[in-house]
Formats: C-alpha cells, structure tokens, sequence
C-alpha cells in the first residue's frame, strides 16, 4: 500500500514514529537510505525506513517457522519522487494474511499480527491529516 504524505519525509518518519510508541509498538530501528547514499557519495531522494512491531507478535511467529524472521518485523518507508511528492509504503493485512505469511508455512494471521498491521494502517491513514 502507498500513501501520500503532506510533510517531508523527516516531518513524516518523526510522526509515524512518536504515533507507533504511543500507540505501545516497539520501533527497532529507523534506517536514513538517502544519507547513507549521502555517505558514500551517491545521491538520494529522501527515504527512511521505520522497523517496528511486538515482540510478543512476532516471536511466536519466528518460534513457529525460523525463515519468517526475514519478513519481520513490519515496516514504513517514507520516501520522496522525482517531483518531491512525499509517500508512505507499507504491507497491507490481506498481503500478510494471503502471501507472506503462508510462504513460511502460516495459514492464519495471528491476532496480535493482526493488530499491528491494522495500527499501520490506521496511522498511515491518519498522517494525511
């Protein structure tokens, strides 16, 4: 799923992450694509990548089939084009549920996973207010 953004990538990373930590999911690591392009003297439009989650979601997961680990834990990229339209990229539910879930072997999508990309959606959603 893409979705525009009315901030700049920085402006729209800050929010996804302060909404993501009240809402209680654990942000893992925020990953600047465009400045690390910057340090190696490559260019870049912006693009950060937010990892986040619940332990308590996708440890079971990974315990239950090792590979999964690959795919988790749940992500944000916002990024800029060519024109400097902001948006923000996600996995949605039914691309979980129907694809990469049952690719590691997991026919049903836990509750918990459930919640967490339904909290990705929700605060995509709302960051175009």
């Amino acid at each position: 799923m893409t979705r525009p953004s009315k901030r700049t990538v920085a402006e729209t990373t800050d929010r996804l992450e302060a909404e993501l930590r009240q809402a209680g999911a654990t942000v893992f690591a925020r990953i600047d694509y465009a400045q690390s392009a910057h340090d190696n003297g490559l260019e870049l439009n912006p693009m950060v990548l937010i990892l986040f989650g619940n332990p308590k979601a996708g440890t079971p997961l990974m315990a239950r089939s090792p590979t999964i680990g690959v795919d988790l834990p749940l992500k944000f990229l916002a990024w800029q084009d060519g024109s400097g339209k902001v948006f923000i990229s996600f996995n949605r539910a039914d691309y979980l549920a129907h694809t990469l879930l049952p690719r590691h072997g997991i026919t049903q999508m836990p509750e918990l996973l459930n919640r967490g990309v339904d909290l990705a959606d929700k605060i995509s959603a709302a960051e175009d207010n």
